[in-house]
């Protein structure tokens, strides 16, 4: 009996050793009343476990901040409305010049709705294997969830391809009413499309013009999403405008505005691009360097 004794006693004492090298445990069930972001993780050390990781910090852009982008901040604003309401809405597909604010408008969408229930999920690519247990996750809870993939773009083969289409629609499982999925890329059929491709249409009756079964497999992808916002380059007015938004944020006045003009036009020769994003840093670029404004002493009377 002592032996019994002592050996359960050791065991115990090296059962605590290991637990207290391993990593603490993730709850795969976060508080959705307290966050409104989320990351799908993998927990470090434990396998192929995955989790929601709350984020803490979230961006604060607003919808007003985005501007010369009028058509697709309405019509993602509107879809959005329509699925916090639980009305019928579309899974979002963004595609256009980078730096045009795609994912900017998805954040902002959050912190529209977030206090009417919307919650943000982002998924890595590589992570979209796991869309159907993160769909699970969070079926049948009152919040309305939006899975965030951003970037999105594959190549020839790729795994997250057919797990994408899916979830999308192609399920035996019906999609759950309160989950969507709000893409941005790149490219607008999210694949890479080649001159070759079009060695694949044949002539057939009537002048028809049939694609091959490549091409249409290009294309199923993207038109599984039910709505598709297109972006575009800014022209040169467009850009300037934003930079002066951007400006005005930062406390500049309006001499300090128009004084930037040529230095802002200078940037974006730099850097090849007239983007919303570029009119970001540029903005935060010269403000920085823009001395302190002087403090006013208060004269006692």
């Amino acid at each position: 009996m002592n032996q019994l004794e002592n050996f359960l006693h050791r065991a115990e004492a090296l059962l605590a050793r290991v637990e207290a090298l391993l990593p603490p445990a993730a709850p795969r069930d976060p508080d959705f009343r307290h966050g409104y972001a989320y990351r799908w993780r993998k927990r470090p050390g434990a396998g192929n476990i995955k989790y929601l990781q709350a984020v803490a910090h979230t961006a604060n852009i607003r919808l007003d901040d985005l501007q010369h982008i009028g058509p697709q901040k309405e019509q993602i604003e509107q879809n959005t409305r329509q699925f916090v309401t639980k009305r019928p809405a579309n899974n979002v597909l963004l595609t256009g010049a980078r730096g045009t604010g795609k994912s900017s408008l998805i954040k902002a969408c959050l912190n529209q709705f977030a206090p009417q229930g919307l919650r943000l999920i982002e998924v890595d690519k590589a992570d979209l294997a796991d869309l159907p247990d993160i769909v699970d996750l969070v079926a049948g809870r009152p919040e309305r969830f939006v899975i965030f993939c951003d970037d999105l773009s594959f190549e020839e083969g790729e795994a997250g391809y057919k797990a994408l289409k899916v979830a999308l629609d192609g399920s035996i499982a019906a999609q759950s009413d309160n989950v969507l999925i709000y893409a941005t890329s790149n490219r607008r059929h999210l694949m890479p499309e080649k001159f070759s491709d079009n060695a694949g249409y044949k002539h057939v009756a009537d002048d028809d013009l049939h694609p091959a079964e490549t091409v249409e497999e290009k294309i199923s992808l993207s038109e599984r999403f039910g709505l598709w916002l297109s972006f575009y380059p800014f022209k040169q007015d467009d850009y300037l405008d934003i930079v002066g938004h951007w400006l005005v944020s930062f406390g500049c006045t309006p001499e300090q505005i128009e004084g930037a003009r040529g230095d802002a036009l200078r940037w974006a020769l730099g850097r090849g691009s007239r983007s919303g994003r570029v009119a970001w840093q540029f903005a935060k670029d010269y403000a920085g360097k823009l001395p302190p404004a002087p403090v006013q002493e208060q004269v006692d009377v």
